[in-house]
């Protein structure tokens, strides 16, 4: 009978190949098998990095980019801008032959600034340059006028908290990277709200400043009176807290007519390849649709979402079908908080196992050097063999955590997730700010990361077994 059993268990077995059946330790191929597997791919690493670097798609991406910057602009959240977004994109996928072209709905937040201005009364006339935090209540209608305090850290605030009551804060953080230095953006206005202000103005989060000012979305918090708050250039940060060091007096008038309305419905945009052997699991790569309110958005997130695009197109080019779906999803309300993507999340999570790997370009399209990845310890080992394929561009890294709002909850439940990475050095000079036009996009740069993109998604999607997890 055992003998029975174990026929009809090897008859079964072709039928669950490429399946996420096994997660443990005990990974179905030896790792020597996938390499060979993964250096089977060399030809088609080289075509893809041909058509994309050198052959007809060179600079696709990039002018693709430009058309759509240029027609539609900043597309933030709950705009027109945005609506008119989706759709130029949902009629260009199906332009662009791809399949399964549709929209998903979502809400998002509707948020404007309206009018705004900041000037300095006292120790002279200046106007401040400003931009209001996303999420921002507006001053009363006359405007705000009050004396400045500044500081350079919470600590500070919370040790001079009873010089704050009834004025200005201004904060003049140094900056020393992203992800620590925003916490000045997300939580100044409920800090300075605690200790009795009646605003903030915060120092933009950027590495350099030609006199910019840099949005963002703000938190308040419950129980925590809601102050104006906005950012304020460098440059206008620095020269208070000199006055102020100095002892010189500074007051302000600062008025905002920002409004925040009723969620809005608004989409995610989905294009598929239909996988040929196992199309239920999905590769999935994306970039985020929406932008802030200023610029173009040609960097955050234009780039990384018409990279994503690209993978496909360059797929398709080529004549070629991987065994798994290949997902693109251009999310919307990524930037206050990855709304459409918690939204597609809960979703499509019932179908978690099916995910092979998340992908998400949203750090700009400049000079890439690698892949940030979060899995386990063998499906890292295995990306670092696909990267291989990438040499001919000498893009090969594989970084410790991939990055990405939109694909957080997908990574935080154990499927694999990669981000792009890219040279980084000049992003912060743009972000959220009036410089982030089609200027800053580099077309070559642009190339190299369509190809990274394209390489790695569809080898993942073609191969046999699904990343462990």
């Amino acid at each position: 009978m055992k003998y029975i059993f174990l026929i009809l268990f090897m008859n079964l077995l072709p039928q669950y190949s490429g399946k996420s059946l096994r997660r443990d330790d005990s990974y179905p191929k030896k790792f020597e098998d996938i390499k060979n597997e993964i250096a089977g791919y060399t030809d088609i690493a080289k075509a893809i990095i041909d058509l994309a670097v050198h052959g007809k798609a060179q600079n696709r991406s990039y002018e693709r980019l430009a058309v759509f910057a240029d027609t539609i602009g900043p597309r933030v959240s709950g705009s027109k801008n945005l609506d008119a977004a989706i759709k130029y994109m949902f009629s260009a996928l199906h332009k662009d032959g791809l399949e399964n072209v549709h929209l998903e709905p979502v809400k998002v937040p509707h948020w404007e600034r309206g009018e705004e201005f900041a000037t300095m009364l006292e120790p002279r006339n200046h106007n401040i340059a400003i931009l209001g935090l996303g999420n921002s209540v507006a001053t009363p209608p006359e405007g705000i006028t009050a004396e400045v305090i500044v500081v350079s850290s919470f600590d500070e605030l919370h040790r001079r908290a009873q010089e704050a009551k009834g004025k200005i804060v201004v904060y003049n953080e140094p900056f020393i990277n992203y992800s620590e230095t925003v916490q000045y953006r997300s939580r100044g206005a409920v800090e300075a709200a605690k200790a009795g202000a009646v605003a903030s103005l915060i120092r933009s989060i950027a590495s350099f400043s030609i006199h910019s000012p840099h949005t963002g979305w703000q938190d308040y918090q419950p129980n925590v009176p809601r102050i104006p708050t906005a950012c304020i250039s460098v440059e206008d940060a620095e020269m208070m807290s000199r006055m102020s060091f100095r002892g010189t007096k500074i007051i302000v008038h600062l008025k905002m007519g920002a409004k925040t309305y009723p969620d809005s419905p608004s989409f995610n945009t989905v294009a598929e390849i239909v996988g040929s052997k196992y199309p239920e699991q999905i590769v999935l790569v994306s970039g985020h649709l929406d932008s802030w309110d200023v610029g173009q958005g040609a960097m955050d997130d234009g780039g990384g979402a018409f990279i994503s695009w690209e993978a496909l197109s360059l797929i398709k080019d080529l004549g070629l079908r991987p065994k798994r779906t290949l997902r693109l999803v251009l999310w919307t309300g990524e930037e206050q908080g990855g709304i459409g993507a918690k939204q597609y999340y809960q979703l499509h999570k019932e179908n978690i196992s099916n995910f092979d790997i998340v992908m998400e370009s949203d750090e700009g399209t400049f000079k890439p050097s690698g892949l940030g990845f979060t899995g386990t310890a063998k499906a890292r080992d295995i990306v670092k063999e696909i990267m291989t394929l990438l040499q001919p561009i000498n893009v090969t890294d594989v970084y410790d955590t991939a990055d990405g709002t939109d694909i957080r909850d997908w990574m935080r439940d154990g499927v694999p997730g990669a981000s792009l990475r890219d040279d980084l050095s000049k992003y912060f000079w743009f972000h959220h700010s009036h410089g982030d036009t089609m200027t800053v996009q580099d077309p070559n740069q642009m190339n190299l990361c369509a190809a990274v993109w394209t390489v790695v998604s569809y080898v993942i999607a073609d191969m046999e077994e699904m990343l462990p997890r």
